[in-house]
């Protein structure tokens, strides 16, 4: 797995299970990125509420698919919607290396020491900690981290891998579906398959 530059771009981006469900699925009939493209300007496919933000849908659920490749398609096709939404999650892992390192040195953390809940002050320590680390993110406003921390939340909410507390959110460690784990293990990202169940 590829690490990128920290990015802050999650501030602007949401979970976007539907659109990165039908996005594949069109792919994976051999419609290719640019004719999906077309679609999101002309029907508007992915129920935008301008034209912009139809193509920053597109633009983002495209690279987080491209992030994970092409051969993932089938076997998420084959597999049931809980499925579906972790390997979604995944791909955003995969596509952001900020919100990797999240769920690695935190999520992962908890679930290895059996707490299986973190607060919002977790979030904050991490945050502190990148800032500490990147010259870049210790640029970043303190709106950005709240935004950021928001929209991490939401990810792992909408994958199913918490509940929706105020201060203290519960993690629930999802099952891997054995022919994702397989497939994201022979694709170079066994680091996604720790994060995502608590193993070192």
């Amino acid at each position: 797995m590829e690490r990128r530059e920290y990015s802050a771009g999650a501030v602007k981006h949401s979970f976007w299970f539907m659109e990165f469900r039908n996005e594949v699925k069109l792919l994976s009939e051999g419609r290719s990125f640019e004719e999906i493209k077309e679609l999101c300007r002309t029907e508007n496919i992915f129920a935008a509420s301008t034209p912009e933000r139809a193509i920053q849908i597109f633009n983002t659920v495209s690279s987080r698919i491209k992030a994970i490749g092409d051969s993932f398609y089938p076997v998420f096709l084959d597999g049931d919607v809980s499925t579906q939404k972790i390997f979604n999650l995944a791909a955003i892992m995969a596509n952001d290396t900020l919100f990797f390192d999240f769920v690695y040195e935190v999520i992962r953390e908890k679930m290895i020491i059996g707490s299986n809940e973190y607060k919002l002050s977790d979030l904050s320590i991490f945050f502190k900690d990148k800032q500490l680390q990147s010259k870049k993110v210790a640029g970043w406003t303190d709106a950005t981290f709240a935004r950021l921390g928001k929209n991490y939340k939401t990810f792992l909410f909408e994958a199913g891998m918490t509940d929706k507390g105020k201060n203290v959110r519960k993690i629930f460690k999802p099952i891997l579906e054995s022919d994702m784990e397989r497939w994201l293990i022979d694709n170079g990202m066994e680091q996604i398959v720790k994060a995502l169940s608590g193993v070192r």
